[in-house]
């Protein structure tokens, strides 16, 4: 087995970095054509074809925050373990990042209950 040279990986990750989000950008739009697909063959046969309802702001801040909120407390979680067994304390100013998408899940948090109260009223 011979050594991986430097450059090779650094292409790979250029490679990596490009390649995925260019494949979920197809995949994505590749699965919304056959929807529409789909539903222009129902039409054209004659079904009714109920439209997709719009999902509420509220609904959509719950999910955001929710998604953030887990997302840093596990960051951050996963920091201070490794500050734990490594014992190195400056492993928890990597956790300290962990901050940012919390604070934007908790204002997420504050916007759907805010859309919700209005709602009520």
């Amino acid at each position: 087995m011979g050594e991986v040279s430097g450059g090779f990986i650094g292409l790979v990750a250029v490679i990596l970095s490009l390649g995925i989000p260019m494949a979920a950008m197809y995949t994505y739009f590749r699965v919304k054509r056959l929807k529409t697909d789909e539903r222009m063959a129902a039409i054209a046969r004659g079904v009714a074809v109920p439209f997709e309802e719009p999902v509420p702001p509220a609904a959509r801040s719950r999910k955001n925050a929710i998604l953030l909120i887990c997302g840093a407390i596990g960051y951050m979680a996963t920091f201070g373990v490794i500050a734990g067994i490594e014992h190195e304390p400056d492993t928890w100013t990597a956790a300290a990042f962990g901050l940012i998408p919390l604070s934007i899940g908790i204002g997420y948090l504050l916007d759907f209950t805010i859309t919700r109260r209005e709602a009520h009223s």
